[in-house]
């Protein structure tokens, strides 16, 4: 309840209407902070596009409104994405108010010094389609950010086991600021089983962190390297390993692999 900003609740006293994902739940909250009185109006990701016409016409009549989720930042998987393009599109001022994100807040206690990360948010729910997502990032020398449901924790970290391998180190971030809050960092081949110790570690939100790929390079020389990086300055991905492949002889995803690595570190 206390992780909001003066700013925030500043903005939330004066705006004409609240558009809220639960309007029930944010009831809590404003009745915490001694905010009363205020018109709540539903949007969520089942009304979003309805919801914003209703949005857009109070704005037009010159009124302010403000949009909050019920856990973290609107638009960063919540609704709000659809709502801001559509106020924009209208003519109206979007006003970002910084406030609470899972994923950040979970990046700052990870201990997992890579500079840079990818936020991938929520992976698909089937595992085929998961695993193919999971391929793409594999190279990457970021650390992975993702969410994910309780109901679907096994799962994942399975797809994630298999697609990243065991030696990879994974952060469970779990029900971040709120009662029973978990951070657990081990490395892949050990999640699973650290999962299945406790019930309770099976419980909650998630944000899970992957640490980064680590430069591999052993199967290319330096002149193959080296034709790949010129080409790489040149020309599009596919396009430059495709010339590669030609120029060099080695085999394309051996190529490609290695120039999604180049490509993501540059």
């Amino acid at each position: 309840m206390r992780d909001i900003s003066l700013r925030a609740l500043d903005i939330l006293s004066e705006a004409d209407t609240i558009a809220a994902e639960d309007t029930r739940n944010s009831a809590h909250l404003l009745n915490y902070h001694g905010i009363s009185g205020k018109r709540l109006l539903a949007l969520h990701q089942h009304n979003e596009r309805s919801a914003a016409e209703k949005i857009i016409n109070l704005l037009a009549q010159g009124e302010s409104v403000a949009l909050i989720t019920d856990a973290g930042t609107p638009a960063v998987s919540d609704p709000g994405a659809l709502l801001v393009e559509a106020v924009q599109a209208a003519g109206f001022k979007v006003i970002p108010i910084p406030g609470a994100n899972a994923a950040v807040a979970a990046l700052s206690a990870a201990g997992m010094a890579t500079p840079h990360f990818l936020f991938y948010g929520f992976l698909p729910n089937k595992s085929a389609a998961r695993r193919k997502e999971l391929q793409t990032l594999v190279e990457y020398p970021y650390t992975s950010v993702f969410y994910e449901a309780p109901h679907r924790i096994l799962e994942c970290v399975a797809d994630l086991f298999n697609v990243f391998g065991g030696d990879r180190e994974i952060v469970f971030a779990r029900e971040i600021t709120k009662l029973f809050e978990n951070i657990h960092r081990c490395q892949l081949h050990e999640a699973t089983e650290w999962l299945n110790s406790d019930p309770n570690n099976l419980r909650g939100e998630f944000v899970l962190l992957i640490s980064a790929a680590q430069e591999r390079n052993e199967g290319l020389s330096a002149e193959v390297e080296q034709v790949l990086s010129i080409l790489l300055e040149e020309l599009p991905l596919k396009q430059a390993v495709q010339l590669a492949v030609k120029i060099t002889g080695v085999a394309r995803n051996e190529l490609y692999q290695r120039a999604l690595f180049l490509k993501a570190s540059a």
